[in-house]
């Protein structure tokens, strides 16, 4: 299959709305969809998405509908949905997607209930369906842009990747291929809870060495969680790893960062939440689903475990951070095989 320049995205939100620009940007003809009645009117006359993507120009040439079945005739479909509602979009593009469409999954975290990730939602749905993973350190608004950005493009088939690739990605918007989606997703969905934990470390001013372990320590993290369901460790050493854990972890762009920031500061959990769930509920649910996997699979995530049991009023900030630094001496690679 030649993916020729045909590509439609589900989802208009920040990053939805980027993809759809990056891909036009890349030659490509592109279909964006979204069931905000607002934001579709606003994208149609202004040709701006003023509540996710303030201050991008979205081409003339980028068609927006509400109408599902307009975004089945194409040769590339990027699913940018809210994690939890991917089930949802995938049984309703069931029936009119063709079964060897490739799509390529944007969206980052970790169902609810099943615990799944999300090639795993949309191979559940979807089965026929060649499947690839987006994720790295990327801030919509820079890479829209038009500001350099590189990120991570898995895809078990090196063929499909590349002309996915070409699909999206252009001089200042450059996609790395790596086959493992496993380890991917795992990056993608572990790096916002650990931006919660770096930005109550912020909040409570305990400085910059605390945040820098607490970045290399939740890249263990993600280590484990990642070798417990089948990823390869090497593959968080990258841009879904690493490099997503960096943008996250020290920037005031990042809403899990500044969420964190809020609480370190004094803010209760019940104050906080309201003000940043608009884009935020990845990192606030992914951390539900983290904790989960990690009592059921015996994985060892200090970090995690401490950022969910704040975000659910069982500690206290201090309680917390008084928590990590309890924790026994240990050799550093010996915590990395601990599972």
């Amino acid at each position: 299959m030649t993916i020729k320049t045909r590509v439609s995205v589900i989802g208009a939100g920040a990053w939805g709305t980027a993809l759809a620009i990056l891909a036009n940007r890349a030659s490509s003809d592109v279909t964006l969809w979204t069931r905000n009645k607002t934001v579709l009117h606003t994208i149609r006359d202004k040709r701006i998405n003023e509540a996710y993507l303030k201050g991008c120009f979205l081409d003339p040439s980028i068609y927006v509908t509400d109408e599902l079945a307009q975004v089945s005739d194409c040769d590339l479909l990027i699913l940018s949905t809210p994690s939890q509602s991917v089930r949802t979009a995938c049984i309703a593009l069931s029936d009119i997607i063709d079964p060897k469409l490739p799509i390529l999954i944007s969206s980052k975290g970790i169902e609810r209930g099943s615990l799944a990730l999300m090639s795993e939602v949309v191979a559940s749905i979807l089965p026929a369906n060649p499947l690839a993973v987006l994720s790295g350190p990327n801030f919509a608004l820079e890479a829209a842009s038009g500001l350099p950005t590189a990120t991570t493009l898995a895809c078990g088939d090196a063929v499909l990747a590349e002309q996915m690739s070409y699909a999206i990605g252009g001089r200042n918007f450059r996609p790395y291929l790596t086959d493992d989606l496993i380890g991917t997703q795992v990056g993608g969905a572990t790096k916002n809870v650990i931006a919660l934990a770096c930005g109550i470390a912020e909040g409570k001013k305990l400085g910059e060495n605390a945040r820098a372990a607490l970045i290399t320590r939740g890249l263990a993290e993600m280590m484990r969680l990642a070798r417990v369901r089948g990823g390869r460790e090497e593959t968080l050493m990258g841009l879904c790893g690493i490099g997503d854990l960096v943008l996250t972890c020290t920037s005031a762009q990042s809403r899990n960062f500044a969420l964190g920031v809020e609480l370190g500061k004094g803010t209760p959990v019940r104050d906080a939440l309201p003000g940043h769930l608009h884009g935020l509920t990845e990192g606030v649910v992914t951390a539900d689903s983290i904790y989960e996997v990690s009592i059921k699979q015996g994985i060892s995530m200090p970090i995690c475990t401490a950022v969910y049991h704040i975000l659910k009023g069982h500690m206290t900030v201090a309680e917390g951070i008084s928590d990590l630094l309890g924790r026994p001496f240990a050799s550093e690679g010996e915590i990395r095989r601990r599972a």
